[in-house]
């Protein structure tokens, strides 16, 4: 089923809009998703996601059943007395991004980070998932 989820999403940013989960098992557009790099060493899982002019207080980290899920939302920038625009290209409303997670990480100890935009979730890594180094004789 994940498989079917993960090409229903690629398909879906074919067209510019990511597909996101209601709850339910159906699928919506989402407004918009922030870009978002997931790296690795031999210690942790590092995800940096990209929310500019997204307030701490609007988004929310969540795991459940080995599923990571960042979402929240970016608030349109009213007009004001004396001020038009001309042009909007930028994104605004609600978000969501999930990722499924590996068997070799420590959720309990996740750590989260949100300064000038941009959201640090660092995911350390299972005793069993931190690779070992074996010294072999050679005779």
């Amino acid at each position: 089923m994940n498989e079917i989820n993960e090409i229903q999403t690629r398909l879906s940013s074919l067209f510019g809009k990511p597909l996101v989960s209601n709850g339910e098992d159906r699928f919506a557009l989402a407004d918009w998703a922030p870009l978002v790099d997931v790296s690795e060493d031999e210690k942790e899982f590092l995800i940096k996601a990209e929310l500019p002019e997204v307030k701490k207080e609007d988004v929310k980290v969540r795991i459940e059943n080995g599923i990571l899920t960042i979402s929240g939302e970016r608030h349109f920038e009213k007009e004001e007395k004396g001020k038009k625009f001309h042009r909007v290209e930028r994104s605004y409303g609600s978000f969501e991004r999930s990722f499924s997670l590996p068997d070799t990480c420590e959720t309990g100890g996740m750590a989260a980070k949100y300064k000038d935009g941009m959201l640090t979730l660092h995911l350390p890594k299972t005793k069993e998932g931190i690779p070992k180094a074996i010294n072999v004789k050679v005779d």
